[in-house]
């Protein structure tokens, strides 16, 4: 609950003119009734959040009234939810219930507002109350979408204010953000938002990357603006020569969007192509459909510039699944520059911008889009929820793979259109056409040719599924399938002939612990859960019960509970601000027993590296790279485990690294790239696989590192080198290196 404290004169009359300036602009509120319900709500709310100051030290009601604004310009919704806005934290932070507001206000308002309170009832503690959440949410949600559409209001809003947290905060709600909120504003079409949340969660995840690209941004605006009005003024006097009413702007790429790409394509700033975009906004003639006139506005531009065809993105034939309708095409411009223009109608541009709440306005206009889509995305959220076994992780995760993620169309063979999630695959496609058909399903044939059924599907094939009279599923197809509804009937398959394999399982279990002078505990269950990839007891039992998990090796996953060697040659700190902040891991004292530290094997962090930890339910806190899927996936659900954690001092040791490399071959080059590694920095070499072809070397050096200082040094020299074009470390994949990655270098 927030703290409580008297306002002073000055504050109390700040509160009551944000007020009035949210009122005062919300022009499109007409009705006098409503106006009053508006204004009911706000005086409720603030006599409620009276004295409650935010960590800021503001008052709290502040950000109701900052969540209303937002949900009434930037989202574009109406009376009732700007009234929800308001009250959205009342029955959660005071003593009003859902009931009063019901009885104040209405059944609907009373809805939205009980589907954003939080869940206050305790849970086991091993449950992700932010999980629970969300999953409560999205109950809501599947009636009434406006529930949403509030919360990611609610989110930007204190996105907007993290700066008052304490990094331990910070982390947690900048992961949930990034990894739910923002896909879920993209899947909602509400892209201005999406852009905005992705752009914080990067600069309060990775503060010193984000700063270094702003000022980069920065550095090329001038050269930017001077470019992009060469590029803007011949398609200005074109379209005016055409007499069309239109708006044309250019704009940087978002940071967030400049980082993903340099991420994913291993490259460095200065090799964005594409950083320019220019978006044309039109006001359309009645006589001619708008798709024609995006078109004949593509073509004035490319009597200008020539297109790069296969950069050609035709979303007024084919909107988006969120609604997004714009064509898209990347021109080469002026001085060798890739520019992308982006093409929209006055109508395409307020959806990109307001999403499903800007096509509620359209719906009832003949030929445009309706809320068609939007019911199809709410009824798949029903479905998750029904087919859900109550694991709030599991659908959480499910819930982002499969319906915030990019969707494909496939096609049946007599033509009708299935949406399925990216990397779905014919298995998931035969149980999206009935369950029997996936239960009895031998091969595919897609695109006419016959194929395994776990072969990936990509939008535009067309799938014929071969069955059998007999039933083909098995424990293995569980890892062949994405879609939460293949993977529930597969496992409803497998739950029919389960019989006694629980009850044996445990028993050979039991046998087994006797054999080594053990007896059955929680303590040992607890031990084996996580080291045999399961989720519960049960599970264990019925993997163990039908031969899918092995007890030989019990006895050494038994006795592999020691920190890692790496860990014990390094000294990390805590820097959470809590009693615990002087933990470290060679023992000083504290509150609690000192945590054991291990890096995790997912990222293999080194010193050096921006890290954060992980505490899991028996103290043990693993590290990870901040830029780790895992610890974002770990941040967004258990974000009150997440530690903020530095390396403080070092022992002499080394961690294994890779670096992949790619260049240009002659005579030497190898040499030369060794040598630097080994001559010049000392650095013990473990294997190279590096092979040449056409003229192109490539490929990868795995070597010992003391600290992330020395590697970063390594890359600069190694780019110094005649013929080497890239450098970069890559991820070692669990299994390609020895048991324990790190070790002491070479006398």
């Amino acid at each position: 609950m927030p703290a409580k404290s008297a306002f002073t004169v000055e504050e109390e009359i700040d509160i009551q003119n944000r007020f009035q300036d949210l009122l005062h602009k919300c022009t499109f509120v007409t009705e006098e009734a409503d106006r009053i319900m508006i204004r009911k709500a706000f005086d409720v709310a603030n006599a409620a959040h009276y004295g409650m100051r935010r960590k800021s030290g503001e008052p709290y009601m502040v950000h109701p009234i900052a969540v209303a604004e937002i949900v009434a310009f930037e989202v574009g919704l109406g009376t009732t939810s700007i009234t929800s806005a308001l009250l959205h934290d009342v029955v959660e932070d005071t003593d009003y219930t859902i009931e009063m507001i019901r009885r104040n206000f209405n059944d609907k308002v009373a809805y939205i507002v009980d589907g954003l309170t939080k869940i206050s009832d305790l849970f086991d503690k091993n449950t992700s109350l932010q999980a629970e959440n969300f999953k409560k949410m999205l109950l809501t949600i599947s009636d009434d979408v406006r529930v949403i559409l509030i919360k990611i209001a609610d989110r930007l809003h204190n996105m907007r204010t993290l700066e008052s947290l304490t990094p331990a905060q910070q982390i947690k709600i900048a992961s949930e953000t990034i990894y739910l909120y923002a896909p879920l504003a993209h899947r909602l079409g509400l892209y201005a938002i999406k852009q905005e949340l992705e752009d914080l969660s990067l600069k309060y995840r990775h503060p010193k990357i984000y700063n270094e690209l702003v000022a980069k941004i920065a550095d090329t605006e001038a050269e930017r603006c001077e470019l992009i009005n060469r590029f803007i003024d011949p398609i200005r006097r074109e379209l005016e020569a055409h007499h069309y009413d239109f708006t044309i702007s250019g704009r940087p790429k978002s940071v967030y969007s400049v980082y993903y790409k340099m991420q994913h394509k291993g490259i460095p700033f200065e090799e964005i192509y594409d950083l320019l975009a220019v978006r044309i906004v039109f006001q359309p003639s009645d006589a001619t459909p708008e798709k024609n006139q995006c078109w004949d506005i593509y073509s004035l531009i490319t009597n200008i510039y020539t297109p790069k065809y296969e950069r050609i993105r035709d979303w007024v034939t084919t909107p988006k699944s969120n609604g997004y309708e714009a064509l898209h095409v990347t021109v080469m411009g002026p001085g060798g520059k890739w520019v992308e223009v982006q093409i929209r109608t006055r109508r395409m541009d307020e959806v990109a911008e307001k999403g499903f709440a800007a096509h509620w306005r359209y719906k009832s206009l003949n030929g445009l889009p309706n809320e068609a889509e939007l019911d199809r995305w709410l009824n798949r959220i029903r479905e998750m929820l029904g087919e859900n076994n109550g694991n709030a992780i599991e659908f959480v995760d499910d819930f982002k793979v499969n319906l915030l993620s990019s969707e494909i169309q496939v096609f049946t063979p007599k033509g009708q259109i299935k949406i399925l999630p990216q990397k779905a695959t014919a298995l998931d496609f035969a149980y999206e056409i009935h369950s029997e058909v996936g239960n009895t399903a031998l091969a595919a044939k897609i695109n006419h040719k016959l194929m395994p059924l776990n072969t990936e599907l990509h939008s535009g094939d067309q799938v014929e599924i071969i069955t059998s009279g007999q039933k083909q599923y098995q424990r293995e197809w569980l890892q062949q399938v994405v879609t939460p509804k293949a993977r529930n009937q597969i496992k409803q398959a497998l739950s029919a002939d389960v019989g006694d394999r629980i009850e044996l399982g445990r028993q050979m279990l039991t046998d087994r612990l006797t054999a080594l002078r053990l007896k059955p505990s929680s303590r040992i269950i607890k031990k084996l859960i996580p080291a045999y990839h399961v989720s519960n007891k049960e599970e264990l039992y019925g993997n163990i019960g039908s031969g899918e998990v092995s007890l030989e090796n019990l006895q050494q996953v038994l006795q592999k509970s020691a920190p890692n060697k790496f860990i014990r040659y390094w000294k990390l700190q805590t820097v959470s601000g809590q009693p615990e902040a002087d933990t470290t891991v060679n023992g000083a004292a504290t509150d609690r027993p000192a945590p054991v530290f291990r890096t995790a094997r997912c990222c293999n962090p080194i010193p050096g590296d921006d890290v954060i930890g992980y505490r899991t339910p028996d103290n043990e806190i693993v590290i990870h790279k901040t830029r780790c899927p895992s610890a974002t996936h770990l941040a967004a659900n258990y974000g009150n485990r997440i530690v903020p954690v530095r390396w403080v001092s070092t022992k002499i040791l080394s961690s294994l690294i890779r670096l992949s490399l790619r260049g240009i071959d002659r005579i030497g080059i190898y040499h030369q790239i060794t040598g630097v590694i080994s001559e010049g920095f000392n650095i013990n070499i473990r294997n190279v696989h590096l092979i040449s072809h056409d003229g192109i070397f490539e490929g990868h050096i795995d070597m010992y590192i003391h600290a992330a200082s020395d590697l970063e040094s390594l890359i600069e020299s190694l780019k110094t080198l005649k013929g080497v074009e890239e450098v970069k470390r890559v991820d070692i994949r669990n299994g390609e290196a020895d048991a324990d990655t790190s070790m002491p270098p070479s006398v």
